[in-house]
């Protein structure tokens, strides 16, 4: 008769010693819930194994089953034996905080996958992403904290819990009233007393994201201008403030109604249902394709043109 022996998931050490004598003892080894990286990995390692098929076993025989399976799990053991012992010393180098520019570079690169319309690019960029999050739950899985099942249990009740109008009997007929909804949540969860609707905001995120975001809350919460116009005579307000700061010739007022100006822009694109991070980045990718359209084109170094050259070439190049 065949005995089943679960492991879930395989150790970042590989295999117990005390099982792995089990299995080479075995007169076969078949395994269950295993995809085609885990079984390579397993066979790396010495052994002989066959996924499980149909009929009678020989007796003896080992099953090993790593439960579900499939690519996931492949991708949760790779990442398992880069950091273990024997694995990648880079890898096995990294923490939480030497990771952080790396989630950062590879989100980038999702977003410039998704422009280039390419669907390969945007499958080979999101595995890049998905990397990151499974790295840092591995980390502190090894050291007796929360592993990538934890974080996708976390993620799964959120959504759950801040979803009643899908997964339970509230109703919010419109986006507005999801986020109006999803903020409530939020603050019965956290056990606060209703206090400022911006204290969630990450003082880490970029900036213009970040003012974005702080507009958006302002304006759920009921401090909004009452028209589109309204928002256009604060452009110019801070536009002429500006000046007379320049004039002034004061550093530091003239930081602030920058700053004053750049805001209201973000919240002509907020009325104008436009994200201006988006906007921005999408405008700098025109700007430096034309720039370089320029570079080749110029029979000289541009630093050398005329104006009247720069605004030919430039044209040239705004025309494709």
């Amino acid at each position: 008769m065949a005995e089943v022996v679960r492991l879930d998931p395989p150790g970042a050490s590989g295999l117990d010693p005390a099982l792995r004598e089990r299995l080479d003892a075995a007169p076969c080894l078949f395994v269950v819930g295993a995809g085609p990286v885990l079984i390579e990995m397993l066979e790396r390692d010495g052994l002989s194994v066959q996924p499980l098929g149909e009929g009678p076993l020989p007796e003896g025989c080992l099953i090993l089953d790593f439960g579900q399976g499939g690519a996931l799990d492949d991708l949760v053991y790779v990442i398992d034996r880069l950091l273990g012992p024997g694995g990648c010393p880079w890898d096995r180098e990294q923490t939480h905080e030497s990771l952080k520019r790396h989630l950062l570079e590879e989100a980038y690169e999702v977003l410039d996958a998704i422009d280039s319309g390419s669907a390969e690019r945007l499958l080979e960029e999101l595995g890049d992403l998905l990397l990151q999050p499974l790295m840092h739950a591995q980390m502190e899985s090894l050291t007796g904290g929360f592993n990538i099942e934890d974080v996708a249990r976390a993620i799964a009740e959120k959504l759950v819990r801040r979803h009643p109008h899908v997964f339970g009997d509230a109703e919010a007929a419109t986006a507005t009233e999801v986020l109006a909804n999803w903020d409530r949540i939020k603050q019965q969860e956290k056990g606060e007393q209703p206090g400022s609707i911006l204290a969630g905001v990450p003082t880490g995120m970029a900036s213009l994201l970040r003012a974005y975001e702080v507009s958006k809350r302002a304006a759920r919460s009921g401090f909004e201008w009452p028209a589109f116009e309204a928002v256009w005579d604060k452009l110019r307000e801070e536009e002429q403030e500006l000046r007379e700061a320049l004039i002034s010739g004061d550093r530091g007022r003239i930081e602030d109604e920058v700053g004053d100006l750049l805001f209201t822009a973000v919240n002509i694109a907020r009325w104008a249902k436009v994200e201006p991070e988006e906007a921005l980045r999408k405008m700098l990718n025109r700007f430096t394709q034309r720039f370089q359209q320029m570079e080749r084109r110029a029979e000289r170094p541009l630093r050398d043109l005329s104006a009247e050259e720069w605004d030919r070439l430039w044209e040239t190049a705004k025309a494709g």
